[in-house]
């Protein structure tokens, strides 16, 4: 399996996180990458540098307003009076209350940086794009005739709206690579496993029935990001009945997720896609930092045989999964567990 990957991501190295109510550094660290790309070397995968797509994949899926927002908005802070040295809000509208779009760029940062851990600094737009192009690449990689592709993102996309960065994500890059896979495939579904609900993905196809959304994620009773993820959640409009959330209680062990996860894949294999894309996180790991869910390493090699025995083009985008000495062993669990099984 071909891995993409671009070091534009490394200059992106958000400082501003808060956590109840403490700054800290962000979990989301250039470090991540590092050892991702170690681990799929170890393994013997080529390893390629994704090309230039140009601003039209992100374009599908994000709004010009953002994308705009986006790329101005720290050369934009600087000029502000005392500035910090990130783009961080302090005022977000207020949700289900009419408004307006804001001149003020501190209230454009509100209306676009949905929370705290998703800090603007000198070179994420530089690392947002590159991991647009190398999810973009990945998926054009599988249009060419690659059974599947891993893309290893960076930073993360899957909490992403179309016109808002959230949860150390700023461009959503399953739903890009989903796109560009729709050139071909009449019907496409992404298969999120990360450890938190995939919700800027649900936001972007909830009115969609071209793209069925699957996540399964630790329940949003107790985990991050609370206000979406819940089962009752399906689309509406055209999308209705093309969302499928499947929340599970904390501290589910490899075995209790493969029975949700072979349920979950059940709807996929009703919808009959033409292509998968997966938001691989690990952060589900029983070691990984947010302890939410209990998956063992080898057990994202058996959640990604179970994908792979989908039979369809596939393309892997990484996700979350953060710092921890079984972070490089997680993902070669899971890339061999879907060789093995494809």
């Amino acid at each position: 399996m071909k891995v993409i990957y671009s070091d534009h991501h490394v200059g992106h190295d958000p400082q501003q996180f808060i956590v109840r109510g403490k700054f800290k550094r962000s979990n989301e660290q250039p470090e991540r990458a590092h050892l991702l790309l170690q681990a799929a070397r170890e393994q013997g995968h080529d390893v390629v540098t994704p090309e230039d797509h140009g601003p039209g994949p992100r374009a599908a899926i994000h709004t010009p307003q953002y994308l705009r927002f986006l790329e101005t908005a720290w050369a934009r802070w600087q000029q502000l009076d005392d500035p910090s040295f990130e783009v961080i809000p302090n005022v977000h509208p207020f949700p289900g209350q009419p408004f307006t779009y804001p001149d003020s760029l501190v209230g454009q940062a509100g209306y676009h940086l949905g929370d705290m851990a998703c800090s603007v600094g000198q070179h994420t737009w530089e690392a947002a794009v590159w991991s647009a192009h190398t999810a973009t690449h990945a998926a054009q990689l599988v249009l060419d005739g690659e059974r599947a592709a891993y893309a290893l993102c960076r930073p993360p996309g899957h909490h992403a709206y179309a016109d808002r960065a959230n949860g150390f994500t700023y461009l959503n890059n399953a739903a890009i690579a989903a796109q560009q896979l729709r050139q071909r495939f009449d019907r496409v579904a992404i298969v999120d496993v990360d450890v938190h609900h995939g919700n800027g993905t649900q936001g972007i196809f909830w009115r969609r029935r071209d793209v069925l959304t699957v996540s399964l994620h630790g329940d949003p009773h107790f985990c991050t990001p609370f206000f979406t993820g819940h089962a009752h959640e399906h689309g509406e409009g055209d999308g209705l009945g093309f969302n499928l959330n499947v929340p599970l209680a904390r501290g589910t062990d490899t075995e209790g997720y493969l029975v949700a996860l072979r349920g979950a894949l059940e709807a996929v294999r009703a919808y009959a896609p033409g292509a998968v894309v997966v938001a691989l996180g690990l952060d589900a790991h029983e070691h990984d930092p947010y302890r939410a869910l209990a998956v063992s390493t080898e057990g994202f090699g058996r959640i990604t045989a179970e994908i792979a025995r989908l039979g369809l083009p596939t393309v892997l985008v990484q996700e979350g999964g953060y710092l921890s000495p079984d972070l490089g062993p997680n993902l070669r669990s899971a890339l061999g567990g879907f060789e093995a099984a494809a």
